[in-house]
């Protein structure tokens, strides 16, 4: 059995914690059954031995698939990852995703993505993330009783996206304890028109409005001063060919959105300006979580 689930850059300014994008990056993982237990983890945290032995997805794999066997069987697990860990980039969602739909794809029982969807908000409270992991494309998603309702417009082929991946994480927890308490009216109202724009701008394709629609009064500023320098990051990015440019999440990578034909020109200048950062040009996924039975 073979399961990918893409990288996800959520939030995208003004839709917190609502809005999601799936990315052209996967993280694969290949289980067979077998006489031993084993874990084989190549990528992103291969190094890391606190991933190998306190492994969320075994975890959540073991508990979905218990319930629904009764019993306990061995599987070697081979994880290669490409969503770098703690960036941003949805890399504890495609986690979570991936170990839920394993576990029933070994048992045997299917599951649809909404299922899925709604199993996942289980250990991700927030949609942001793990609806467009399970569904691809834009996402725009709500939480109501406990329940993801999601809507999804899948993203053509003549956008792109330019990722900035700084050197050093930015804690999701960390960032989140400092943002405020209370806001203001005019910031809530402001982020509401700009997120409700946000939204219409993607699913009319109307790219030219995401500049506007993008901005932000609610988190972002907030957690970019844990990194001052993204502030040029993105008016150079969106000086120079993005459509629109985002913190990823709560970061520390910054999204970028632009035409195919700007997207090189503008990936190289990011190079020469932040050389110490990984800038990757990426498609967008459509397709979300992938189960491959032939393995």
């Amino acid at each position: 059995m073979l399961i990918s689930v893409p990288a996800t850059s959520a939030n995208l300014g003004p839709g917190f914690d609502t809005l999601g994008l799936a990315l052209d990056l996967r993280n694969v993982v290949r289980i067979k059954r077998s006489k031993f237990f084993s874990i084989s983890i190549k990528g992103e945290g291969a190094n890391n031995p606190r991933i190998k032995g306190n492994n969320m997805f075994i975890s959540i794999f073991n508990e979905h698939y218990r319930k629904l066997t009764g019993h306990m069987d061995k599987f070697r697990f081979t994880f290669i990852n490409k969503i770098p860990l703690s960036r941003g980039l949805g890399s504890s969602s495609a986690v979570i995703v991936s170990a839920i739909a394993a576990a029933y794809a070994m048992a045997g029982v299917h599951i649809s993505k909404e299922r899925l969807l709604n199993l996942a908000l289980g250990y991700e409270p927030h949609p942001d993330n793990i609806a467009p992991a399970v569904m691809g494309g834009f996402t725009v998603s709500a939480v109501e009783a406990h329940r993801v309702h999601s809507l999804k417009k899948a993203m053509p082929p003549s956008l792109q996206a330019v990722i900035a991946i700084p050197n050093r994480p930015i804690s999701t927890h960390h960032s989140r304890s400092k943002l405020p308490k209370r806001y203001t009216t005019s910031d809530v109202v402001y982020n509401v028109s700009r997120s409700s724009l946000l939204t219409a701008a993607f699913f009319s394709e109307r790219w030219d409005m995401l500049r506007v629609a993008s901005k932000d009064r609610l988190h972002q500023d907030v957690r970019m001063r844990a990194l001052p320098e993204l502030f040029e990051l993105q008016r150079i990015a969106l000086d120079n060919g993005a459509l629109m440019s985002t913190l990823s999440g709560s970061g520390s990578t910054f999204f970028s959105m632009t035409y195919k034909e700007h997207a090189h020109a503008l990936a190289h200048l990011l190079k020469e300006k932040f050389p110490a950062y990984r800038i990757k040009i990426l498609d967008f996924d459509n397709e979300g979580l992938v189960v491959d039975e032939r393995g």
